[in-house]
């Protein structure tokens, strides 16, 4: 008898398909019934507690819905508050000091300050009373009942809204707002909004009242550049927040709301107005009678005139966002907070520029359909002398010199030349002004037509469109987008930090920069060909003296980015646009200068760029809405306003070369002040010390501060270390020219 045939592999896998499908279908079938099981025990179980009828529907529902709800409601809660305290996240954030700085010119006098300094001085028992309750009134009359959000002020608050179709009251308890001071920006969104409602909460819970309510006063900004109630006194009425009247009181709490449009030394009439509104709150809150009030409504606040202080703010708020960045350079070993910092501000050609800016836009804007203008004055080192973001930082803090990009036009062709002389170009080669297409994009010259064949130089001078397009195919050995890469390349080099995509237009300047960038990429030509950057900073000191950076120690130094033979062959030549093409009307008699004129397409945007040996500037006119002007030029108005002055910054002053330029034999010519603003208004240039005795002074200076140190030194460590005064003979060593500079 033959033993049985051993199954096939393939029978023996169809086998184990087999038994694993029984398997899985019998381990379905008794999970299933086991959990049916399950559930019917399970419900079995439940119907003990069934209830049914009005307790139902009035009990057991409402309460199960808002278990549900609540639970979701405590997710959503965590998720947006982690956001929030991660804000709180450095334990030392109530103590934590921030940056403070004091700003003094290029002459060493204060000019302005930025940032807050605290001052927790005056206790809270010694504030006034009645600057205590127009505060509570004014702010947040429920500040001692609530936990931080006052929910029936907010619905208060919507209704009221809603009422009068718009914002005329706010919703934010008096410790929201000081959350949003300590820990937030003012951005309005929905995520600041939930942030600070967390916060706020936070505070409560980690404060008194009344600490809380001393912070906010101390910490408000008030406008004027003031933080706090005793610095707002001081600088609105010349004496402490002790001393203040009512009348004077219902004005400071007025300003917490909008102190930038309620400040007194810039609408005093709206601030009279809304301090009558903080006195009819202290009566409508019961804190005051209207007997008590009747006074300070008879006889309102006056303040300060500080009209003719006129900070140079724009440059002020421009040069604390440059030292923001420039404090995080400092070593570890630098705690300090509060700064002293010498700027290149000079404040006398900062009058001038405001004044020249503002009459020439009184004189000549409305021709020209033209409301806003911009400039940045630059010496070419890099260190910026004047700067006007807009014709009225009341008005508006908008800094278009700085952070408004807009588009330079034909003020863009000379980095496109300028990389062409790289690429192997000479000033006198021939050039043809001729229909050129990239695509579907054909330019077209600004007077219509073409003048044929002509030598570069007298291209860049006519400002001819073609060729600067043309110029960018030549760069790129035929290919127009590696011809564009380059010049974006060089522009970047030259200081152009703003996004330049790749366009066909970007040769004849379609792409967007700013006023300070495009000054500072100007001053590469005069710098034979070095690239500086824009600062405002000279030096750093601590709030007791000491120097912790200087620019010409410390800061960025200059890189080469072209040849010194290319940017002579560009000074020359823009020296040519000045005096025989586009920018006549910037000629500055007996100073040579160089410049680009450069107007956009429906004459939105009208520039001049221009330099000398001394300085570079760029002037912008047009309007924030990009409104076209009425036809108006590069070399029209912005030239002219380049031109009074560059004149006037050029008084007085020792006329440098500059490369590929021959200097003028007669020196600049007197500026009257009827050349650009009311005599009323003219500031004379200062009397300016040479450098050499600059330099004397500046030594004096140092030994002053050695012999200051060594006073404070104690008396044993002065003993052993010698003398603790300078001698006469050290002294007057210091106005020895051989003496080594330790500092400017």
């Amino acid at each position: 008898m033959s033993e049985p045939s051993r199954p096939s592999l393939k029978q023996r896998w169809q086998n184990f398909l087999l038994d694993l499908d029984a398997r899985i279908d019998s381990g379905l079938f008794h999970g299933g019934r086991w959990a049916r099981e399950l559930y019917e025990r399970f419900s079995a179980y439940m119907d003990r507690f069934h209830v049914a009828g009005w307790k139902r529907w009035l009990l057991v529902e409402p309460i199960s819905e808002g278990a549900t709800w609540g639970m979701g409601g405590l997710i959503l809660m965590l998720a947006l508050a982690i956001p929030a305290f991660r804000d709180t996240s450095d334990e030392d954030w109530l103590k934590k000091s921030e940056l403070a700085v004091m700003f003094l010119d290029r002459y060493g006098n204060e000019v302005g300050a930025r940032g807050i300094k605290h001052n927790d001085s005056i206790p809270l028992d010694e504030f006034p009373d009645h600057l205590i309750k127009a505060v509570l009134a004014t702010e947040d009359r429920r500040f001692y009942e609530h936990f931080g959000i006052d929910v029936l002020g907010t619905f208060r608050a919507l209704l009221t809204n809603a009422r009068a179709g718009g914002v005329v009251q706010g919703g934010s308890s008096l410790t929201q707002q000081l959350a949003k001071n300590l820990f937030l920006s003012n951005e309005r969104t929905i995520e600041r909004k939930v942030k600070e409602a967390f916060l706020a909460m936070f505070l409560e819970t980690r404060l008194p009242k009344n600490e809380i309510f001393k912070l906010y006063l101390d910490r408000a900004y008030l406008g004027g550049g003031t933080f706090g109630v005793d610095a707002a006194a001081q600088y609105y009425f010349n004496k402490s927040a002790r001393d203040v009247t009512l009348a004077e009181s219902a004005m400071l709490a007025g300003l917490f709301k909008a102190p930038t449009r309620f400040a007194p030394h810039i609408n005093l009439p709206a601030a009279r107005a809304r301090a009558n509104v903080v006195l009819d709150n202290l009566v409508e809150s019961g804190m005051m009678t209207e007997g008590q009030v009747f006074g300070a409504r008879r006889n309102p606040a006056s303040v300060v005139d500080r009209r003719d202080e006129r900070p140079a703010n724009y440059y002020l708020d421009w040069a604390f966002d440059e030292m923001r960045k420039l404090v995080d350079t400092f070593p570890k070993s630098v705690t300090e907070r509060v700064f002293v910092v010498r700027t290149g501000l000079d404040p006398n050609l900062q009058r001038h520029a405001e004044n020249v800016v503002e009459t020439m836009l009184r004189q000549y804007g409305p021709q020209y359909k033209a409301k806003q203008a911009a400039t940045v004055v630059m010496e070419n080192d890099g260190t910026v002398r004047a700067m006007i973001g807009g014709r009225d930082y009341g008005t508006s803090q908008f800094n278009r010199a700085t952070d408004a990009t807009r588009q330079p036009g034909s003020s863009f062709k000379p980095y496109v030349y300028a990389a062409a002389l790289m690429g192997g170009l000479k000033p006198t080669s021939i050039v043809v002004d001729g229909p050129i297409c990239i695509g579907n994009w054909c330019p077209h010259n600004y007077a219509g037509g073409y003048s044929g064949s002509m030598p570069l130089v007298n291209a860049l001078m006519r400002s001819i469109n073609t060729v600067a397009v043309k110029l960018s195919i030549t760069i790129g050995n035929g290919n127009a987008r590696t011809g564009r890469n380059k010049i974006v390349a060089l522009a970047k080099s030259m200081g152009l930090r703003t996004p330049l995509p790749d366009t066909p237009s970007l040769p004849i300047g379609a792409d967007e920069v700013t006023v300070l960038d495009h000054t500072g990429a100007f001053a590469t030509f005069p710098n034979g060909g070095m690239a500086v950057w824009p600062h405002a900073a000279l030096e750093v000191r601590t709030a007791t003296g000491q120097v912790i950076w200087r620019a010409d120690r410390d800061g960025k130094k200059p890189v080469r980015v072209m040849p010194a033979q290319v940017a002579a062959d560009m000074n020359m030549m823009l020296n040519r646009a000045v005096e025989e093409g586009t920018g006549r009307r910037t000629i500055i008699p007996g100073v040579k200068s160089s410049g680009k004129t450069g107007t956009t397409n429906a004459y939105r945007d009208a520039w001049f760029n221009g330099y000398t040996g001394n300085m570079v500037s760029a002037i912008w006119v047009g309007n924030d809405d990009y409104a076209p002007t009425n036809r108006m030029t590069g070399g029209s108005l912005p030239g002219m306003i380049w031109q009074q002055i560059m004149a006037y910054a050029h008084q007085g002053v020792e006329i440098k070369p500059y490369p590929g330029v021959t200097p003028s034999q007669s020196g600049p010519q007197p500026v009257a002040a009827t050349d650009a603003t009311r005599a009323a208004d003219y500031v004379p240039p200062p009397n300016l010390l040479t450098r050499k005795g600059a330099d004397i002074l500046v030594r004096m200076e140092r030994m002053l501060e050695d012999a200051s140190r060594a006073l404070a030194t104690p008396a044993k460590d002065r003993n052993a270390g010698g003398p603790s005064t300078p001698s006469e003979s050290a002294l007057a060593s210091a106005t020895r020219p051989d003496r080594p500079v330790r500092g400017n």
